[in-house]
C-alpha cells in the first residue's frame, strides 16, 4: 500500500531523532572544534607537548592536540622569523640555494632534533619546469628558529655535467634532489629519504652526530619510481605494532586536478626493500620510458592506496548543512607514532570539493589491520581511540566509499549500502561483513579479496554527530571506507527531504535549473512541470516571448511514502533586464521581480552600515563610506550566462576591496576589484576563487571620477569593459552560479575591506550583452 502524508507531526518527530544519543552515546550535537591552518607538504615533529608541522614556501604551524592549529609562517619572505637574525634573513642565509635553482620560494623541508639538542631543518629549492635542486640543512637552537644555515648536502639538474654517482646526470634515473624526510631507524641510525618525479625516491646514510651524508654513497639508494613517473613526498614511519618500516608516498600531480593520492609499501628494514600487499617490490615500479612524460597508468596498480579523491556526500534531507565532508588531492603527508598511546596518525595537506586550490592541513588516526597495514581513520582526528564496537551499533545504512586504484581528478562520492544484522551488504554494493574481537572488520566483496580494518566511532563534521565507521583494504591494495548514518525511518527521510528541497530564489529564471532527482537515503523525487515548453520536467528553459509564471511540481518517494512541494517559477525573457538597482533614493529594484536590497555592515554577515545618497550618472547614486555594504537577494544570477553593469565612482583604491560580490559558497565566487592583487599589478580586474581566475584589465578606474564597469560571461567566455571599451577577453572563466540561492553583495565580502565610493545604476542581465550593448548603456 502506498501512502501520501501530510507532514503533521513529522518534523518533530524528526528532531527527536536527531537528539536521541548514538553509537557513542552521547548526545548528537555534543560539540567538537577545530581550528585550521595552511601548510602545504606538513612534516610533523613533537616538541615537548607541541607538535609542529613545516612545509613549502617556509610555512609552518604548530598544536598542541592535533587538532587546533596555530599558524606561524606562510611564505617565503625577508621577515619570515624561521630565518630571520639580525641583518640576515632566507635569501641572504640560502643565496646559494636560490641561485642554484633559479627561484626564490623553497619546497617540502623536514626538522629532526638530533642528539646535541639542536634541530636541524633539511630545506630544498627546485626550479620547478626542471629537477634542478638544490637541498641542504640549517640548524637553529629553538625550533621556532632562527636556522643558520650548515651548506647544500645535493644539488641535481646539472644537465651535461657529472652528478654525485660519478656518470652525467640523467633525470631518468637520478632523482630531484627535494622532499627530504631525515628519520632515525628502530637501531638508531639515521637516513634521509628523499626525491619527486625524475628518477624515483631514494635513500641514504645519515651521521647522526654532524646531520651529513655519510661519504661514499653518490644520490643514494633508489626505493621506487623513475622514467619520470609522478611518484613523490617520501615519508618513513617505523610500527613497533608490526616491526615494519612504512613508506608513504604520493602518486599524481598536486594540483586539484592531479589525482594525488597517497599510497603505502612496507619493509622491514630502513632502506627495504618496500614490497606493497601484493608483494611487488617497489623499487620495480617506475613509468614506462616509451610512453610520454608522467605516465601515471604504468604506476596506477602498486602501492597501498590509502585515500585518494572523495565525497562522503550529504544528500537533500540528510542531517547537517553544506555539501558533506570529502578531500580532493590529498597528500604529500608525514606520519607519527605515540609511543605513550600506541596510536598512528598521518599529517597532509588537503584540497576540497569546491573550493579550488585553497588547501589546509587534516590529521586522521591510522590504525593498523590483521594483515599488519595501515587503515586511515574516516573523518579527522579528534583523539578517539578505537575501543570495543556493539554490533547493535554497526547494523544500519552508510555512506561508503570505494578508493580504487585509479590516479584520477575524479571525486569518488559515496554511495548508499546497508550492513544487515544477519552479516549481509545490500545497497549499491553487496556482499557481507563480520565483527571480530573488539573493534576488526573483515567485508567481502565480490571481485576482491577480504577487505580488513577497524570500527570506530567518529565526530562528523557534516551532522555534528558521533557516528560508527569502518576503513579496510585489501591484498589488491584498495581501500573502503563507510560513515554510518543517523537512523530514520522512511517517513522521517520524507519529512525531512521535504523540509530542505528549494529551489532559491525563483523570481526571475533565465537559465536552466538544476532539478534534484536523488535525496537523503536514495530517496526520489520526480517533477512535473505546468508549462514543459517554456521550463520542462528536467529544468530546461526554452526562452518565452514574454514573462511566463510556471508550477514545479515535486514527487518525493521513499518506500511506500510520499509527499508533494510544488515551486512557482518566473521564467524572464532571455536578454531582458534581470534587475535593476538605480539607487534613487532607496535600494528597490526597479524592475520589481526581485526585493530591495539592505544596508549591511563591513562583512555580509555583519550588521549595521550607514548608507547615504549624492547625486549620481542617473539620478542619485549610493554612497559607501568605507565600513558599509548592501545585501543583495539571493540568486540574482542563477546560471553561466549573465551580464553585470554599472557606475563606479572609487575614493580610495585598496587591493582586494570589491565593488559586485556574488558567490554560491565562501569558496565559490566572483568579485570586481577597483584594484587587484600584485600578480595583475595592482591594475582592476574581475576575480573568481573557484579556480583563482584573474582577469586583469592591465589598468585602474580613476579614483574621484565616474566609470562605466561591465562584464559579460556566457558558457565559460568572459569580457570585462570600462567605459564601453573591451578591457579583457577570456575563455574557462568557472561556472560560479550553478543554483538560484547564490549570495550577493555589494562593496563588502567576507574577508576584505569594504568599498568606499559611490555607485550608480547597477544592471544585471540574463544574457551576454554584445559589445555595441554594452557600448549603448555605458553612456
Amino acid at each position: 500500500m502506498t501512502n501520501t502524508f501530510s507532514l503533521w507531526g513529522a518534523a518533530a518527530a524528526l528532531a527527536s531523532a536527531l537528539l536521541s544519543t548514538n553509537a557513542a552515546g552521547q548526545a548528537a550535537y555534543t560539540p567538537v572544534a577545530f581550528q585550521n591552518a595552511s601548510v602545504h607538504d606538513p612534516s610533523v615533529i613533537r616538541n615537548g607537548n607541541t607538535y609542529y608541522v613545516f612545509g613549502s614556501h617556509l610555512a609552518s604551524a604548530k598544536s598542541t592536540d592535533l587538532m587546533k592549529w596555530t599558524q606561524l609562517t606562510d611564505s617565503v619572505s625577508a621577515t619570515n622569523p624561521l630565518f630571520l637574525n639580525g641583518s640576515s634573513n632566507v635569501y641572504t642565509e640560502l643565496a646559494e640555494t636560490f641561485s642554484w635553482a633559479q627561484t626564490s620560494t623553497l619546497w617540502a623541508p623536514d626538522v629532526i632534533r638530533l642528539a646535541d639538542g639542536k634541530y636541524y631543518m633539511y630545506y630544498n629549492a627546485c626550479k620547478g619546469d626542471s629537477p634542478r635542486s638544490a637541498l641542504g640543512v640549517a640548524v637553529a637552537n629553538n625550533i621556532e628558529g632562527p636556522y643558520v644555515n650548515k651548506g647544500i648536502i645535493l644539488k641535481s639538474g646539472m644537465w651535461g655535467q657529472t652528478s654525485y654517482d660519478g656518470t652525467i646526470y640523467d633525470a631518468l634515473k637520478h632523482p630531484n634532489t627535494v622532499d627530504p624526510n631525515v628519520f632515525f631507524d628502530n637501531g638508531g641510525r639515521l637516513w634521509m629519504i628523499y626525491g619527486s618525479y625524475s628518477g624515483g625516491i631514494f635513500i641514504m646514510q645519515m651521521n647522526p652526530t654532524t646531520g651529513m651524508p655519510l661519504a661514499g654513497q653518490g644520490y643514494g639508494k633508489r626505493l621506487t619510481g623513475g622514467n619520470h613517473s609522478r611518484i613523490e613526498g617520501a615519508y618513513v614511519m617505523y610500527s613497533p605494532a608490526t616491526q615494519y618500516y612504512y613508506m608513504f608516498t604520493s602518486f599524481g600531480g598536486l594540483d586539484a586536478n592531479g589525482g594525488y593520492n597517497m599510497r603505502v609499501a612496507r619493509a622491514t628494514a630502513p632502506d627495504g626493500p618496500y614490497v606493497d600487499a601484493q608483494g611487488v617490490n617497489m623499487a620495480n615500479v617506475k613509468a614506462d620510458p616509451a610512453k610520454p612524460l608522467f605516465d601515471d597508468a604504468s604506476i596506477a596498480p602498486y602501492g597501498v592506496k590509502i585515500m585518494g579523491n572523495f565525497l562522503f556526500e550529504r544528500r537533500i534531507g540528510d542531517a547537517g548543512t553544506g555539501i558533506g565532508t570529502g578531500y580532493v588531492s590529498a597528500g604529500h603527508n608525514s606520519a607519527y607514532y605515540d609511543a605513550a598511546t600506541g596510536k598512528h596518525f598521518l599529517i597532509f595537506h588537503s584540497r576540497f570539493p569546491e573550493r579550488g586550490e585553497q588547501h589546509e592541513i587534516r590529521v586522521h588516526q591510522m590504525f593498523m589491520n590483521a594483515d599488519g597495514w595501515p587503515v586511515v581513520a574516516p573523518y579527522r582526528n579528534t583523539n578517539e581511540t578505537a575501543g570495543t564496537v556493539r554490533r547493535e551499533f554497526i547494523f544500519g545504512d552508510y555512506m561508503f566509499v570505494n578508493h580504487g586504484k585509479d590516479i584520477s581528478a575524479t571525486i569518488k562520492k559515496s554511495r548508499m549500502i546497508t550492513l544487515n544484522a544477519n552479516g549481509s551488504i545490500t545497497g549499491a554494493v553487496t556482499g557481507s561483513w563480520t565483527l571480530a574481537g573488539a573493534n576488526q572488520v573483515e567485508i567481502n566483496l565480490p571481485g576482491s579479496s577480504p577487505f580488513k580494518g577497524v570500527f570506530l566511532v567518529q565526530w562528523d563534521e557534516t551532522s555534528k554527530s558521533y557516528v560508527t565507521t569502518f576503513t579496510a583494504t585489501s591484498r589488491e591494495g584498495v581501500a573502503i571506507m563507510g560513515s554510518r548514518l543517523i537512523p530514520r525511518s522512511d517517513q522521517q527521510v520524507v519529512s525531512a527531504v521535504y523540509e530542505e528541497l528549494s529551489l532559491g530564489n525563483t523570481n526571475a529564471v533565465t537559465g536552466d535549473i538544476t532539478l534534484p532527482t536523488v535525496a537523503a537515503r536514495d530517496a526520489t523525487i520526480t517533477w512535473t512541470s505546468s508549462n514543459p515548453a517554456v521550463l520542462s520536467n528536467t529544468g530546461k528553459v526554452t526562452s518565452p516571448a514574454s514573462d511566463v509564471t510556471v508550477t514545479l511540481t515535486a514527487n518525493i518517494a521513499k518506500g511506500s511514502l510520499k509527499a508533494v512541494k510544488q515551486f512557482v517559477v518566473t521564467v524572464r525573457k532571455l536578454g531582458s533586464l534581470v534587475a535593476n538597482y538605480a539607487f534613487d533614493g532607496n535600494l528597490a529594484d526597479s524592475t520589481g521581480a526581485f526585493r530591495a536590497g539592505t544596508v549591511i555592515g563591513s562583512r555580509i554577515d555583519v550588521a549595521g552600515g550607514s548608507l547615504t545618497y549624492e547625486a549620481g550618472m542617473k539620478g542619485s547614486a549610493a554612497v559607501f563610506n568605507g565600513a558599509t555594504g548592501i545585501r543583495l537577494p539571493d540568486g540574482l544570477i542563477a546560471s553561466n550566462t549573465y551580464t553585470v553593469a554599472m557606475w563606479l565612482k572609487p575614493a580610495q583604491l585598496t587591493a582586494f576591496t570589491t565593488t559586485f560580490f556574488g558567490a554560491r559558497t565562501g569558496d565559490s565566487w566572483i568579485s570586481f576589484l577597483p584594484k587587484g592583487h600584485d600578480f595583475v599589478g595592482g591594475a582592476s580586474m574581475l576575480w573568481s576563487g573557484t579556480a583563482w581566475y584573474d582577469a586583469g584589465l592591465g589598468m585602474n578606474i580613476p579614483v574621484g571620477q565616474w566609470s562605466h564597469v561591465a562584464f559579460t560571461v556566457k558558457s565559460g567566455a568572459v569580457n570585462v569593459y570600462v567605459n564601453g571599451v573591451k578591457r579583457f577577453s577570456g575563455t574557462n572563466f568557472p561556472n560560479v552560479f550553478t543554483t538560484t540561492n547564490g549570495v550577493f553583495a555589494l562593496g563588502v565580502n567576507w574577508w576584505d575591506t569594504p568599498y568606499k565610493g559611490s555607485m550608480d545604476d547597477l544592471r544585471i542581465y540574463g544574457s551576454a550583452l554584445t559589445d555595441a550593448e554594452i557600448s549603448s548603456i555605458a553612456r
